[in-house]
């Protein structure tokens, strides 16, 4: 491929977004390439105040825990407050976190600020997926996703670099830097991001459309919108297990400490130098299809780690799944945004994140758990067939219901039907919301 048709090729990639996206795009850059609280939280626990290992392993699970209640409290503020104010609000949240970590020494009070940053960190994604499916046209709405899956993975690169340079300048100054990004961040969306909420809808006369009141568990009991949480849930397993069995693994064959941060480090590598290459090559793919090849990608990645010896075979099954990884998060994402009537797209973003969460809770202590009993060999075969129930799971239960959604924008209709994962008669997001919302009339939207 030549420059001149690379340099095409990128700019078909970035072309046709509206400004606003792009303003939410760099608050995202500037945000992540500030983040130092997660990246060197457990060596400030350790080597800075003398924690032990299990203490600081205990407050980086806090942080999900965090997650697993911030991530619906953002999706019910996203959808009854605003996409804006609750971006703001929660960023503002997370920047008092990191300046409060730069002062507080003592356990309860480390634990309990990290589990607070949990929650905020975790409750401004649904926002930010909400306006991203506001603003942006259906077609482009996977594009943008991995565009600011980039910005945020090419933050976090820079943020780990700077972050291990200026680590001389103490632990607590990376904090109050965290603290000072993040501001920056809300600044940039208060002063140019435009509130996004879809304004409320009217009939032909002009008479405002009473819209179904949709709870959390309104969303739980949407169908289609179920299965594809759970089988989220399942390929996020996959990919958060090698965050630490991948390490222990490689210990375990005599390896250095240094070629497990040469190895993951392609991880990063790879999505910042190939994220757009790869969005161009998939655009425009059925999603159920882009959905089980990742979660196959996952399954094989993981799994093949079970055979690795050296460091250049440990680093080639981290391209593996972090290709998978590239396909699945702006394809998931674009998914769950079809799939979610406009008027409850933060709650349907809430309930999607909080399975990105339960498994960054869950998946380190199983991890840690089968490595230290039966074995790393068992647990790289279980995420192997992991991968490969959630790539059947796609195939078999959502391949109508998002199919028809490719006809629907194909054909330049508005939510019109989805086929329910078994087969049901076609229903939009808006009837089977409103199906649901008649099971669960005691309850209100939050």
């Amino acid at each position: 491929m030549s420059i001149d048709s690379l340099r095409r090729s990128a700019r078909e990639t970035v072309s046709g977004l509206p400004p606003g996206f792009w303003w939410l795009w760099l608050s995202t850059l500037v945000n992540r390439t500030g983040a130092f609280v997660l990246t060197f939280l457990s060596l400030y626990l350790t080597v800075e105040l003398g924690h032990s290992p299990w203490f600081a392993g205990l407050v980086v699970a806090l942080h999900g825990l965090g997650g697993i209640a911030g991530s619906p409290l953002g999706g019910a503020l996203t959808d009854r407050w605003g996409r804006r104010p609750t971006m703001v609000t929660m960023h503002l949240a997370a920047a008092a976190s990191a300046a409060a970590l730069a002062f507080v020494t003592s356990a309860w009070a480390i634990a309990t600020v990290v589990l607070l940053m949990g929650v905020a960190m975790q409750a401004v994604r649904p926002s930010i997926n909400a306006t991203i499916a506001d603003m942006v046209p259906a077609h482009d709405v996977r594009r943008a996703y991995a565009l600011n899956y980039w910005a945020l993975n090419l933050g976090f690169a820079i943020a780990s670099i700077g972050g291990g340079a200026a680590i001389f300048l103490g632990y607590r100054t990376l904090f109050v830097v965290d603290a000072v990004a993040t501001t920056l961040c809300a600044v940039i969306v208060f002063l140019r991001l435009p509130e996004t909420r879809p304004e409320a809808r009217t009939d032909k006369a002009g008479e405002p459309v009473v819209e179904a009141k949709v709870s959390m568990f309104t969303v739980l009991r949407d169908a289609p919108f179920r299965s594809l949480v759970l089988l989220n849930l399942l390929v996020c397993l996959v990919f958060t297990a090698p965050w630490i069995g991948l390490p222990l693994t490689m210990a375990d064959q005599g390896l250095s400490p240094s070629s497990y941060g040469v190895v993951i480090a392609v991880n990063g590598i790879v999505i910042v130098g190939f994220q757009l290459l790869v969005n161009k090559l998939t655009d425009k793919r059925s999603p159920v299809l882009l959905l089980s090849l990742s979660s196959l990608l996952f399954a094989f990645g993981t799994g093949a780690t079970a055979l690795a010896g050296s460091p250049v075979a440990f680093a080639a099954t981290v391209i593996v799944w972090t290709v998978g990884e590239m396909i699945h998060v702006p394809t998931n994402a674009a998914a769950t945004a079809r799939l979610a009537p406009e008027h409850a797209r933060g709650r349907y973003q809430g309930v999607m994140g909080m399975s990105w969460a339960v498994a960054g809770f869950v998946a380190p202590i199983a991890a840690g758990a089968i490595v230290g009993g039966p074995g790393p060999n068992v647990l790289w075969a279980a995420t192997a067939a992991i991968g490969v129930i959630a790539a059947a799971g796609y195939f078999t239960r959502l391949r109508k219901v998002l199919a028809d959604g490719d006809a629907d924008r194909s054909e330049g209709k508005d939510q019109k039907g989805h086929g329910g994962p078994d087969g049901d008669a076609a229903d939009s997001p808006v009837d089977r919301t409103a199906r649901a919302s008649g099971a669960d009339q005691a309850s209100v939207g939050a």
